[in-house]
């Protein structure tokens, strides 16, 4: 019988897996054993990018995936398709770089505060990639993005700024993805192709433009890959992203994943003080005296209104 051999998996088309195989590393493409389907999953993708298998390979036939091995860490969102439960990104990540922008097209705040949580929740260290600042020359356009410094400033972000089209910042971004497995993600039309073949110009990734109608990007990754870099390390490209629902945190947890908030609860009258009503709390206060964003506790307060659609 064909002994199980170990893998990393570099690629998911939602059937059929890429796999780098540990001894020889050659790339082998699978499928997965049904049961692997079944086995408590809640989840759309039960293997996924950065996973770590086991798989079998008779000579002549498909391989097939027959264990997926534990993880470490993972960055999860709610499914685009509310029939099913959640949608894993990827796995076994050392860090997390979700690339936003302020024009053509806007990220939403809501969003990357949504983003922001599932990271602390599952223990993987985010950084923001501020891309496309060579557009931030109007008046507007700059208190807006000094408006977004300070908000995650405040909130103990980094923040990287980059411009995949002048090249700004992308050195300083190479440097952060050196020897580690880095998760690139973001909305669609902010620029995460560009910057990855700026990063690596060896990297065979499509490029694609904004709509001028919709002000919204078109999809140019249409699958998860993992891709190694020429200086060390890999990094996850993901399809853009529209949403992104939480899972699995319950509505007195929220306040723990922002930490810009965590730091002033201790403050509150109340024990169990939900930053929403109660009187003599820290945090609404915190807000007044400007130590945390409107924006981050409007995202807050949006995150609990929402929990009965994103969240169970």
């Amino acid at each position: 019988m064909e002994s199980a051999r170990s893998a990393l998996v570099i690629k998911s088309t939602g059937s059929w897996y890429t796999l780098r195989d540990d001894a020889s590393g050659q790339t082998v493409t699978c499928r997965i054993r049904g049961n692997l389907r079944l086995k408590g999953s809640r989840t759309t993708n039960p293997v996924v990018v950065g996973d770590r298998v086991e798989y079998e390979q008779p000579e002549g036939a498909t391989g097939v995936v027959t264990k997926i091995l534990p993880r470490r860490n993972y960055i999860i969102r709610r499914a685009s398709n509310l029939s099913k439960e959640s949608h894993i990104i990827a796995a076994n990540v050392d860090q997390a770089f979700l690339v936003v922008s302020l024009f053509l097209p806007s990220t939403n705040c809501e969003f990357i505060d949504r983003f922001l949580v599932t990271a602390e929740a599952y223990r993987v260290p985010a950084t923001l990639v501020l891309n496309k600042c060579d557009l931030y020359v109007t008046d507007e356009l700059r208190e807006t993005r000094a408006a977004f410094l300070h908000a995650y400033s405040l909130a103990g972000y980094e923040v990287l700024e980059t411009s995949a089209e002048r090249g700004d910042g992308v050195e300083a971004l190479k440097a952060r993805l050196t020897g580690k497995v880095s998760l690139l993600s973001g909305n669609s039309g902010v620029g995460k192709s560009s910057l990855i073949r700026a990063v690596d110009p060896s990297l065979d990734v499509r490029t694609g433009e904004v709509s001028a109608s919709s002000r919204r990007g078109k999809h140019t990754t249409t699958f998860s890959e993992m891709y190694p870099l020429e200086e060390g390390g890999y990094l996850i490209d993901t399809p853009g992203i529209k949403g992104f629902g939480l899972i699995d945190i319950a509505d007195d947890e929220v306040c723990r994943y922002f930490p810009d908030l965590l730091r002033h609860a201790s403050g509150c009258a109340y024990y169990n003080c939900t930053h929403t009503h109660e009187p003599s709390c820290a945090v609404k206060e915190a807000v007044a005296q400007g130590l945390i964003a409107p924006s981050r506790y409007e995202s807050y307060l949006k995150l609990l209104e929402d929990d009965k659609k994103y969240r169970k």
